[in-house]
């Protein structure tokens, strides 16, 4: 069994001063352009318009109070969200604010989340279970168009991406899962070595986000870390080395 003192050196990893060395190479620094900030798709692809932020009536609930009511929720109401709480959870946990264009294509965007550089290493994936006006299936969030991309409608994905959750029963009952996969050369590209690092901590800035707005429109969530790996990125239909699931979010009307 692996010592876990043996991989702690990830977390205090003081890779910066190798980084911060003229002489370290990173693609950036030799010239290399900057990999897309979103996954392209096909240009004829059907995308489901969603409610634009300034069109919200939900999510008015104080910060504070909001703080003050978050927590990991297990038990969801059997009601659909509506689209409007839906396109508000995508907006508060990758809403972009701000494109950033170089030689006429986007090379990095400024969210509602943090981001070391900019470099939002994610793509967030739904497993649309219960949402009005919106057929059950996987689809792929576009954070610059802030629309949806429909990618399958396999039978059973809720229950499939329970199991894949070790079975956790409580997650086929949400009305929607949230996915979000890395595509770690995004943040490779900058930082190298430290990236990794950069990595875990930003997804969690997303995560937390999504607690905070699952209050404010009366729902609820529970963070998922432990999961099959191979199995989760097999229903999400990635490839495991490029890009691959990193953390999930069962989310659904308070029970």
């Amino acid at each position: 069994m692996t010592d876990p003192r043996a991989l702690r050196r990830f977390l205090s990893a003081d890779d910066w001063n190798t980084f911060s060395q003229p002489d370290f190479k990173t693609d950036q620094r030799s010239g290399i352009p900057a990999p897309p900030v979103e996954k392209p798709y096909p240009e004829n692809s059907r995308l489901v318009e969603l409610v634009w932020p300034d069109q919200f009536s939900v999510g008015d609930m104080s910060v504070r109070d909001a703080i003050r009511s978050r927590e990991s929720r297990r038990k969801f109401a059997p009601e659909a969200f509506s689209l409007e709480e839906l396109s508000f959870l995508l907006w508060a946990t990758q809403g972009v604010r701000r494109v950033v264009n170089e030689t006429g294509r986007p090379v990095r965007t400024f969210r509602n989340v943090p981001s070391g550089g900019g470099r939002h290493a994610f793509e967030t994936y739904l497993i649309v279970n219960r949402v009005d006006e919106l057929p059950s299936g996987l689809y792929r969030y576009l954070p610059i168009e802030h629309k949806l991309l429909p990618e399958t409608a396999q039978p059973d994905l809720p229950g499939r991406i329970a199991r894949a959750c070790l079975d956790q029963s409580f997650i086929s009952a949400s009305a929607v899962v949230f996915a979000w996969t890395a595509i770690p050369y995004r943040a490779e590209w900058r930082y190298s070595i430290v990236a990794h690092k950069m990595i875990a901590i930003d997804v969690g800035h997303i995560c937390q986000n999504l607690y905070l707005a699952a209050e404010a429109i009366g729902a609820g969530t529970c963070a998922i870390a432990a999961y099959d790996q191979r199995a989760v990125d097999e229903v999400i239909g990635v490839d495991g080395e490029d890009e691959f699931v990193i953390y999930l979010a069962p989310v659904g009307i308070r029970a």
